[in-house]
């Protein structure tokens, strides 16, 4: 199901509520990117600062202010829970593209989430008349691979040494889907 809060899509699943992203998510947000291992496959580590998580979510507000993207916080529609981020970034209008992504609560894995979220968002872009979307993962990220294999999405590529992280150089795969 897709509504609409003003310009913002609210989409929701039968477990699922993808709510538009506020500045208010950011105390929500910040134990996510403060667990090691949550953000093990990430452009950087773990991230032990609530202002700097909160600066994060104003760039993601003020992005989609601009048009740029969509941010979604995921909560569970029995009883609330926060369990994560999902988007639609660097939409191109012109060439009917856009890139996804998604970040979700340690606790939360496992449990198809993630899959359900990214579905939602998926078929929202295909109504909105995207025909391409891509994500990009590091090497070694099985979990995030499998998920978008079982969206459909293929590997395209490698992008050698994308990423420096913690002193060293990480390879990234890319991931497209035609819509």
């Amino acid at each position: 199901m897709i509504a609409e809060s003003g310009s913002r899509p609210i989409l929701e699943t039968p477990r699922l509520r993808l709510s538009p992203l506020v500045i208010e998510d950011a105390a929500h947000i910040f134990p996510i990117m403060n667990d090691r291992e949550v953000m093990a496959h990430w452009d950087c580590g773990e991230i032990d600062d609530p202002e700097l998580v909160a600066e994060i979510v104003r760039g993601q507000v003020a992005d989609m202010d601009a048009g740029r993207s969509i941010h979604w916080a995921i909560a569970a529609l029995d009883g609330g829970a926060f369990l994560g981020c999902c988007d639609l970034e660097a939409i191109d209008r012109w060439h009917r593209r856009a890139e996804v992504g998604f970040i979700l609560d340690r606790a939360a894995w496992g449990q198809g989430y993630a899959l359900e979220a990214m579905r939602s968002v998926v078929g929202y872009a295909a109504v909105c008349g995207v025909r391409k979307l891509g994500a990009r993962t590091h090497l070694g990220n099985r979990r995030s691979e499998n998920l978008l294999s079982e969206l459909g999405f293929e590997e395209e590529g490698v992008l050698r040494g994308h990423v420096l992280r913690d002193g060293e150089r990480r390879d990234c795969h890319l991931f497209g889907l035609l819509l």
